[in-house]
């Protein structure tokens, strides 16, 4: 006997045999794992991308900074939001200087907020004995590089290499130079005598 079947428009079709339902079961299943292990490899790195890396989270995050081992008349370098952060451990002969050339200075009087208000003396510091600014240069953000010999003209302090821009050793800009202001000063203060935290104050906590 046949298993031929009509439907309404009496077109003849054959149901489909228990092996071909097994096999169709088979293939759906077979499809949907497929499909979903891609969408899954789509979406691992699509949700990677919306984490933020170690790095992006630590890029504004305050910096301890150990200072004890800088030797009076050195500097260290330490990182804080992608950009360099100069430490200069000043000796008193190298503050006396800062007096020396005041009426050579484009912003003498630091009008220029390119400081924190408790940094706004002629050290540009909290502790004279450190300095503390940003590696580049207002002009056109390159590195100058630190020249602390002195000479008949020159106390000590940073020269562009670019563009020659000057700096004395509080980060004041000499007149003649392209750099229009200071460099900047971050917001810092001391934990102890030893350790220095860059990104925050104590203004920012309270």
């Amino acid at each position: 006997m046949s298993d031929t079947k009509h439907d309404a428009n009496g077109l003849s079709f054959q149901p489909p045999s228990e092996v071909d339902v097994e096999k169709r079961k088979f293939l759906i299943q077979a499809t949907a794992a497929t499909g979903a292990v891609g969408v899954a490899a789509v979406a691992v790195p699509f949700v990677g991308s919306m984490l933020p890396s170690e790095r992006a989270k630590a890029a504004g995050a305050p910096v301890e900074v150990d200072i004890s081992k800088i030797e009076a008349g050195s500097m260290m370098t330490a990182e804080w939001r992608g950009q360099p952060v100069w430490i200069i451990h000043r000796t008193e002969e190298m503050l006396a200087k800062l007096d020396a050339h005041k009426n050579q200075l484009s912003d003498p009087d630091l009008d220029v907020p390119q400081q924190p208000e408790y940094c706004k003396n002629k050290g540009r510091a909290i502790n004279e004995k450190y300095a503390v600014m940003l590696g580049t240069c207002t002009h056109l953000g390159c590195s100058p590089n630190a020249n602390f010999a002195e000479t008949a003209d020159w106390d000590g302090g940073f020269v562009c290499p670019c563009h020659g821009s000057k700096f004395d050793l509080s980060g004041r800009v000499f007149k003649g130079s392209p750099a229009p202001t200071n460099l900047v000063v971050p917001p810092h203060q001391y934990l102890t005598d030893a350790t220095l935290l860059i990104g925050v104050d104590k203004k920012a906590e309270a």
